[in-house]
């Protein structure tokens, strides 16, 4: 029996095979078109089951106790209550889980009737730079206040073909990278307020963001973006005593207290993140040992929905 399957076999899948290859993972891959699958297979040279996990499972496979979720995010809801219904128990599946809060409800019903652990994965939270942060956090007594840009580059979103729907949700099948990760190092908000205006044709609900809080370790937030102007992804987190700067995300730069240097940490050890997908070896490495305590869990995602549509102004 297999111990691992992985659904997919796009771009996202391939970062999982090499980090499942060299940690020695007993894995298949299932994949839909025969396109994709020869992609796959000749960037990877792993071997590809096509026709989709439906076809896969009507040959009536036993239960794999593990799987990950690597499809398009239109076919995540989808894939994962199949996976559910078929009895898989342990399952990691690419942000943001789901484009729809019903989607997020079913799944999460589901997982919890069939006793499932249902991942999100969040890659970020794994970062060389997380870590050597969370570190940096624990020694100043945690964070005091934190701040996040989610800034997206429309020119090139807008004539990327994506499938329907997904464009629309961006905030949540991408932004939500940036805000997952604040709020997993400065806690989830206990107060927030929102803001936004302007919109994008591919993206109607919003294109300029603002807002700010209050997190349920008592720290101070706040976070802007636009859609329309420059920018880039960042967050920062204070603590007493230092400013840690995520700009780029997979690099640490560090402002101590009365100083205005900001210099990189040259001490982290950043040789997974430069070997694979920045995040995905330690987050995958951890799933299959089921230590998934700083791990997104499906019910966490699900309680978040709600106010990640607030920021993105969504309707549901």
């Amino acid at each position: 029996m297999n111990k691992v399957w992985l659904i997919g076999a796009g771009g996202m899948a391939q970062d999982y095979i090499k980090v499942l290859t060299d940690l020695s993972s007993d894995f298949i891959v299932i994949g839909r078109s025969e396109e994709s699958a020869i992609k796959c297979e000749k960037a990877t040279g792993c071997q590809v089951h096509i026709g989709g996990l439906e076809t896969y499972l009507n040959l009536k496979p036993q239960v794999c106790p593990h799987a990950i979720v690597a499809v398009g995010i239109e076919k995540l809801y989808e894939t994962t209550r199949e996976l559910l219904r078929y009895g898989v128990k342990n399952i990691l599946v690419e942000k943001p889980g789901a484009l729809e809060a019903w989607q997020f409800e079913e799944l999460n019903t589901l997982a919890k009737e069939n006793d499932a652990n249902l991942i999100i994965g969040y890659n970020r939270r794994f970062y060389a730079s997380v870590l050597k942060a969370k570190e940096i956090i624990r020694q100043d007594g945690g964070v005091a206040s934190f701040n996040f840009e989610f800034t997206e580059w429309a020119h090139i979103i807008e004539p990327s073909v994506k499938a329907e729907g997904v464009k629309e949700k961006w905030f949540l099948g991408n932004s939500t990278h940036v805000v997952d990760l604040a709020f997993y190092l400065g806690g989830k908000p206990k107060e927030i307020s929102t803001f936004t205006n302007g919109s994008l044709s591919w993206h109607p609900s919003a294109s300029n963001f603002s807002g700010a809080g209050i997190s349920e370790k008592d720290a101070l937030f706040s976070y802007q973006a636009n859609w329309e102007s420059a920018g880039r992804w960042a967050v920062e987190v204070l603590t007493n005593e230092h400013r840690l700067i995520f700009r780029p995300m997979e690099k640490l730069q560090v402002q101590k207290r009365g100083s205005i240097a900001q210099e990189f940490d040259e001490s982290i050890d950043y040789t997974l993140d430069e070997e694979y997908k920045p995040g995905l070896y330690i987050q995958t490495k951890k799933f299959l040992e089921d230590d998934v305590e700083d791990m997104c869990s499906f019910d966490e995602q699900f309680k978040m929905i709600e106010i990640y549509n607030k920021i993105a102004n969504y309707e549901r």
